[in-house]
């Protein structure tokens, strides 16, 4: 049986930089990007559009500087009513990413210590931004908690839609583990 050679599956956010880093300082590539590639965030995020934008490849000293736009649609869950619903989020990225051999001599390169495994360019001179997209999209889908500010979300006695429909719940049913607070309330619009 032959030598079994590991295969480097590639993707749309994978770039070969090898030509780029032999290259003088402030060389640079412009790349567009229409991927998709990343289709779910976590458990309560989906991509819905491909990736689109654009990302500049900066050759800074013996590092790659990358920064860019993105855009792209997604489906949540709603925080208060649990509808799934779509908005457009965007990303700007801007990351420093380093060699980890040198692209002249094949010697092994030693990245900063502080810098993160997502922003290495591995043996082959690939720099992949998955990882680093991934990231920046969920932090930016974070902020999209509910369908829309007003949402009313769901009656915590019956689990009717309050969007939709009203309840005959009453809602003056408290935990008793916030009844202190309920009676400094009351204490104090008994006065005013």
């Amino acid at each position: 049986m032959g030598n079994k050679r590991n295969k480097q599956v590639v993707h749309e956010l994978q770039f070969n930089v090898a030509q780029l880093l032999k290259e003088v300082t402030g060389a640079n590539r412009r790349y567009d990007v229409n991927s998709k590639i990343i289709d779910r965030l976590d458990e309560d995020t989906i991509l819905i559009s491909p990736l689109v934008g654009q990302v500049k490849f900066l050759r800074t000293g013996s590092d790659i500087l990358v920064y860019g736009s993105l855009q792209t649609i997604i489906q949540k869950s709603c925080g208060r009513c649990l509808i799934s619903f779509t908005t457009p989020i965007s990303m700007e990225l801007e990351e420093q990413f380093y060699p980890t051999v040198d692209v002249t001599t094949g010697s092994a390169l030693s990245p900063p210590t502080d810098s993160d495994e997502a922003n290495r360019i591995n043996e082959q001179h690939i720099l992949d931004l998955l990882e680093v997209v991934r990231q920046g999209l969920l932090l930016e889908s974070g902020g999209f908690l509910y369908c829309r500010p007003d949402c009313k979300g769901l009656c915590p006695q019956c689990g009717q839609d309050r969007n939709t429909n009203s309840c005959t719940c009453q809602d003056d049913a408290i935990d008793v583990r916030w009844a202190g607070l309920q009676a400094l309330q009351e204490s104090i619009n008994s006065e005013q």
